[in-house]
C-alpha cells in the first residue's frame, strides 16, 4: 500500500485532488521528517481509514520510529485540546478561559522529536480539527522557532489535502454499496 495506491483509487470526479496528492506529498520541499510526520498525523486526523491504511507504512519506513510515535502523539494531542480550546474560544462566556484546563499535555513538552516537527504536526492536525486557538498558537510558535510561512502553508495544504482525499474516499466506499 502506498501513495500511488491511494492516488489510484481517487475517482475521476475528484481529479483536483488526485493530483494535489501527488504535489503536496510527492514534491514537497519539507524535509523527510517533517513531510512524513505531517502526512501520517493528518491521515490520523482525517479519520479515514483508508488513508491511513495507506500512508501509515509509507510514513513508517520514512520515519524514525520516535518520529512516527511522536506524530501519532501529536494527533492524539491535539484531537483532546482541538476539541477543548475549540469549545473554550467558541463559548459566549468567557469566564471558561480563566478556568485551569486538568488536563494532561506532557508530550507537548517532551515530545521525543525537534520541537519545531511536533509543533508543525500539532498545526496541521488543528487545521483539520478546525481549532482557531491551536493554529494560532502553533502558528506562532513556529513562526518564533524562525519558521517560514511557506513551510506552515506547507503543512496545511497537506492537512487540507489529506482530509479531502479521506471524505471523498470514505464517501465512495459508502455511495458503492447503495449504488
Amino acid at each position: 500500500m502506498s501513495l500511488d495506491s491511494l492516488k489510484s483509487a481517487v475517482p475521476d470526479y475528484a481529479k483536483d485532488l488526485k493530483l494535489n496528492l501527488g504535489s503536496v506529498i510527492g514534491n514537497s520541499e519539507l524535509p523527510a521528517q517533517q513531510l512524513w510526520g505531517t502526512v501520517l498525523a493528518t491521515a490520523i486526523a482525517s479519520r479515514s481509514p483508508i488513508v491511513l491504511r495507506e500512508l501509515a507504512p509509507e510514513a513508517k519506513a520514512n520515519l524514525t520510529p520516535e518520529a512516527y510515535r511522536a506524530a501519532r502523539s501529536a494527533a492524539a494531542v491535539m484531537a483532546m485540546n482541538n476539541v477543548f480550546y475549540r469549545t473554550r474560544h467558541l463559548l459566549s462566556d468567557h469566564e471558561y478561559g480563566t478556568l485551569r484546563a486538568g488536563l494532561r499535555m506532557n508530550v507537548i513538552g517532551n515530545p521525543g522529536v525537534d520541537k519545531v516537527d511536533f509543533e508543525l504536526w500539532s498545526f496541521a492536525v488543528s487545521a483539520i480539527n478546525g481549532c482557531g486557538m491551536c493554529l494560532d498558537s502553533h502558528e506562532q510558535v513556529l513562526r518564533k522557532a524562525g519558521v517560514g510561512r511557506e513551510v506552515i502553508q506547507e503543512a496545511f495544504k497537506i492537512a487540507s489535502v489529506v482530509q479531502a482525499v479521506g471524505v471523498t474516499l470514505d464517501a465512495e466506499s459508502v455511495l458503492s454499496e447503495i449504488e
